[in-house]
């Protein structure tokens, strides 16, 4: 060996003679590296290479590693490139010349490493529970309980997705399959929440750029004040099939429920002989228990209804209320389409559409509210009672007359 061949040691280049044998340099090749061995009594040993200053292989008791050594803020530093038995001699070569470059224009690979480890450990499931605790204390219980529904349901797929690896194709994927198992406006909704939250993080310093921005939404959002005309109503009515779904629509139009309320109805909140349905408090929006009057149409209805042994729920078939309601929408609006024309719309309109239709027919402003359950209160206040008992005869009337109103419409229902 030259005796002018030089080694680095703690940052610092020295004559080989001056070096005790762990720091010298020699020419790293496969097979000279797959032939060192660990000397006896050392705990390592680090053979640098001669191609490359900076660059060695430290034998351990329990195997080789490729290293890299540089000087940087007055302190020397070393990282680990890989195991040898995995990492090619070239490929770690290269990776020790890139990091030593970086070093000579100024960059501190170690601190480059650990914000990217950080980023990594930033998911987006995270950054949802930081952003609803902070939602908290801003947004409505009722909006937040939809802010957190759909950033837990429809991003679930993402939660483990590193924040700095959602991508705009990443999103606009994930929005596309909402779009086509959960409809065009829970996409929407779900973009909203997604874009919130988004701006929560930048606003935190956890992103650079908002990802979402240019993706597009599904479908235009409906006017909240659409009220189906009866032409309209009747073609609804006329093309909802003799199946849950349809039955489900058919007493969302009887009854001015909520969809929810409907799809999760039980058998045991029907009193069909006496013609009443007791929503549980549990189940309501206000979080009183309210009685729907139920017309002679809708025990028919009901009456009619397929019940499943070992079932109480009313309808669908899973471990829940009716799940199907996306799917089964567009395929109720293909149906009418072939033989009405139809404003786009969607089913919470057929609440609106049965509060309208009753105060058209002369149905008094409080007795509506009462029918929607719309009555604020406590829980089994005096409020409370006064909903369930002062109004079940108006309720009872206006139902029956609105239910006389969808009969004539539909030909008999």
């Amino acid at each position: 060996m030259d005796l002018q061949t030089i080694v680095f040691k703690r940052g610092l280049w020295y004559p080989w003679r001056r070096l005790p044998s762990a720091y010298r340099a020699m020419r790293l090749t496969r097979s000279g590296v797959t032939n060192l061995t660990l000397a006896p009594g050392r705990p390592y040993q680090i053979f640098w290479d001669e191609a490359l200053r900076g660059f060695g292989v430290r034998v351990n008791p329990t195997g080789k590693v490729w290293v890299v050594q540089y000087r940087i803020d007055g302190k020397s530093r070393r990282e680990t490139i890989g195991r040898v038995d995995t990492v090619p001699l070239d490929l770690a070569r290269e990776e020790a010349r890139k990091t030593l470059a970086r070093v000579q224009l100024g960059e501190n690979p170690r601190e480059e490493r650990a914000r990217a480890k950080a980023q990594r450990a930033l998911v987006l499931e995270a950054v949802i529970e930081r952003y609803l605790q902070q939602a908290k204390t801003r947004l409505k219980s009722r909006s937040l309980q939809e802010v957190e529904r759909h950033l837990r349901k429809h991003w679930r797929p993402l939660h483990e997705t590193p924040l700095s690896a959602l991508d705009r194709r990443v999103l606009a994927l994930r929005l596309e399959e909402i779009a086509r198992d959960s409809g065009p406006i829970a996409s929407n909704r779900a973009r909203a929440a997604l874009s919130a939250l988004l701006s929560y993080a930048l606003s935190m310093g956890l992103l650079e750029t908002n990802p979402l921005v240019g993706t597009f939404k599904a479908g235009e959002e409906i006017r909240r004040d659409h009220v189906l005309t009866d032409q309209e109503l009747q073609a609804v009515w006329t093309s909802s099939e003799n199946s849950d779904y349809g039955r489900a629509v058919k007493l969302l139009t009887l009854t001015g429920q909520r969809r929810e309320e409907v799809g999760s109805m039980r058998w045991a909140e029907l009193d069909l002989p006496n013609a009443l349905w007791t929503i549980p408090s549990a189940r309501t929006k206000n979080g009183l228990t309210h009685e729907v009057p139920l017309s002679s149409l809708a025990v028919k209805l009901l009456s009619n209804t397929p019940q499943l042994v070992g079932r109480d729920l009313v309808f669908g078939a899973g471990a829940g209320g009716y799940s199907g309601w996306s799917k089964a929408k567009r395929d109720l609006d293909e149906r009418i389409a072939r033989s009405a024309a139809l404003r786009p719309w969607r089913l919470h309109d057929l609440r609106r559409t049965v509060a309208t239709g009753m105060a058209n027919l002369g149905v008094q402003p409080h007795v509506v509210e009462a029918v929607l359950n719309h009555i604020s209160g406590t829980r089994g206040g005096v409020a409370g009672i006064y909903n369930r008992a002062t109004y079940r005869e108006e309720k009872t009337r206006a139902l029956e007359v609105w239910s006389e109103h969808v009969s004539k419409l539909t030909n008999g229902g």
